[in-house]
């Protein structure tokens, strides 16, 4: 038996996907799923269960298909067992698509797959990295048809900053860096605000000098749900988690805290 598939026949073995689990329209707090556009929804960090909960009502199917895409962490199994373990709950159909693949594992392609999907979570991990490998495998621009096509695309850490122009990453030595990534969200963008001592001052420096766009701050247990380039929701699972807009006015850096929705 292949990795992956010991992992799914495990996994759900073992944790009973979809046993017990309330109707998708009982799980948010306000239903979604009727939004037109497309749609993203990050965090700041900590994409688990109530954040897929959450996706999942954005599609607006009943058992919708889920996917994980976890390049950033170079398909780390423990991540894979963890995402099944997070929609074990849930009345959704989860799956995985790996990106260190050969031929022989593979009877679609990544489009194929990726394009089958209600929505589309990608892994924390090295956003550089993640973005280089995307590039050259195409499937930036399948993530780009499923976008367009209303797939609901999110996750958290690399799994939220991968959406923006740009954001700081420490994707590379030493210290927090600029990365370059899809650009489907407008501006900038830093994850893990208030969980990482040297992103606030960071991303501030960046935007006050100019090197970096405006853009959103998301504490961990704190997101944004985007229906294109527009804020529709802030969102949070701990109530002292926050989302801010950091833009320069003058010559001074300001930080708009933006209200957030509980989400259980």
């Amino acid at each position: 038996m292949k990795r992956s598939e010991f992992l799914t026949a495990s996994t759900l073995g073992t944790l009973g996907l979809g046993t017990g689990s309330l109707p998708l329209n009982s799980l948010s707090p306000r239903s979604d799923a009727q939004d037109q556009g497309r749609k993203i929804l990050i965090a700041g960090g900590g994409f688990g269960t109530t954040f897929i909960k959450y996706m999942a009502s954005l599609t607006g199917q009943r058992r919708p298909r889920l996917c994980y895409l976890p390049t950033a962490s170079a398909d780390r199994e423990s991540g894979i067992v963890r995402w099944y373990e997070n929609c074990a709950p849930l009345e959704v159909e989860p799956h995985v698509q790996e990106s260190f693949i050969n031929s022989y594992q593979m009877k679609e392609t990544f489009e194929d797959v990726l394009l089958s999907m209600d929505g589309i979570v990608v892994s924390g991990g090295n956003t550089l990295n993640q973005q280089a490998i995307w590039k050259v495998q195409g499937i930036d621009e399948v993530l780009q048809k499923a976008w367009d096509r209303g797939v609901v695309l999110g996750g958290a850490s690399a799994g939220s900053l991968c959406w923006f122009d740009e954001g700081t990453t420490d994707s590379r030595p030493i210290q927090l860096t600029k990365v370059q990534c899809l650009g489907f969200i407008k501006g900038s963008h830093s994850p893990h605000y208030d969980a990482e001592g040297e992103r606030r001052p960071a991303y501030q420096r960046m935007i006050q000098s100019g090197e970096m766009k405006p853009g959103y701050a998301c504490d961990n247990d704190a997101g944004i749900y985007f229906i294109d380039n527009e804020v529709e929701r802030v969102v949070h699972t701990r109530a002292d988690a926050k989302v801010y807009y950091v833009s320069v006015v003058g010559d001074q850096v300001v930080e708009e805290e933006l209200p957030a929705d509980m989400i259980t």
